[in-house]
């Protein structure tokens, strides 16, 4: 493996010099580079290409694959190099570009068997876009649906066990959106709102890590307005599934204070339970952004 990659290596030293990078131009922008036209063998351009890839220069890697297809179109190779482009693009960052690579890969080979991978990484673009859920959640929204689609056409595959992970963190974060703008109401006095958003936490995002407050949220809201009926039945709920939580022991204190004698006790719970992956726990969490995960394994080779 060694000699492969110092192979490689040395191979994308010799073609350096057929790479023309220019640091400036007019008002001081760089151009991006480019590459001198020279008919070479496609094996050659394409291991120049893997070259790069392993020495992080992802930039060089995207000319040498793109100037597989542009050289040799019809080949085995230019197939190939339309999925190495897109991964080169997207550990560059380049999602947009990546995501346009993936698209183009499935509408021209779209029973080759890299297909799956194609799709795979195009819901990791989108799901590695993914920012804290105090901004837009649309490209949240978007992650979802792709990592689904896996799920749907390739439910039997390593790529649809990881999509299935991807999807409850995902999960997670939408949740979270709707758990920061019911704080948000709840504290602005617009209780009504916040009822929406916590109730919309409980249909749709019940298997999440904020479940449990969205229930305890249901039910000081509930009591604010009065509602005690309602404050009862959705303490019961979260007394009934999740009894040593500590959000349980706030909604049944809470509803103690407001005379009214829950049918199930708390357990001890010191801490509040459950699984965070985005940080701090209750009313903090809003800020804080989604998990780092390690970046998409690269193409196969088929």
């Amino acid at each position: 493996m060694l000699r492969t990659f110092a192979a490689r290596a040395s191979l994308a030293a010799v073609l350096t010099a057929a790479l023309l990078v220019s640091g400036c131009s007019t008002f001081g922008k760089k151009k991006p580079p480019t590459l001198a036209y020279q008919e070479r063998p496609v094996e050659l351009l394409y291991s120049t290409g893997a070259a790069y890839l392993d020495i992080g220069g992802f930039p060089q890697a995207v000319l040498y694959f793109q100037e597989v297809e542009r050289q040799h179109p019809y080949s085995e190779w230019a197939r190939r190099a339309i999925l190495m482009t897109a991964y080169a693009h997207y550990r560059n960052g380049e999602y947009t570009d990546a995501i346009a690579d993936t698209d183009r890969y499935v509408q021209l080979f779209p029973g080759n068997p890299a297909a799956p991978y194609a799709y795979y990484l195009r819901a990791v673009c989108y799901f590695d876009q993914i920012v804290d859920v105090n901004r837009d959640q649309g490209t949240t929204e978007q992650a979802l649906s792709s990592l689904r689609d896996i799920v749907q056409r390739y439910p039997r595959t390593d790529y649809a066990a990881d999509a299935r992970l991807k999807i409850d963190m995902v999960n997670d974060q939408l949740a979270g959106k709707e758990m920061s703008v019911g704080r948000y109401y709840l504290r602005d006095g617009a209780t009504l709102a916040a009822v929406n958003r916590f109730k919309t936490v409980i249909d749709r995002y019940q298997t999440t890590s904020h479940t449990p407050e969205a229930l305890y949220r249901l039910v000081e809201a509930y009591a604010t307005l009065g509602v005690m009926d309602e404050a009862t039945r959705n303490a019961a709920v979260l007394g009934a599934n999740f009894p040593g939580d500590a959000w349980y022991a706030d909604a049944y204190r809470l509803l103690k204070d407001e005379g009214v004698q829950p049918t199930v006790k708390p357990t001890k719970a010191p801490h509040r339970r459950g699984f965070w992956p985005f940080g701090k726990k209750g009313e903090d969490r809003g800020a804080d952004k989604m998990p780092k995960t390690p970046p998409a394994a690269a193409p196969p080779k088929a």
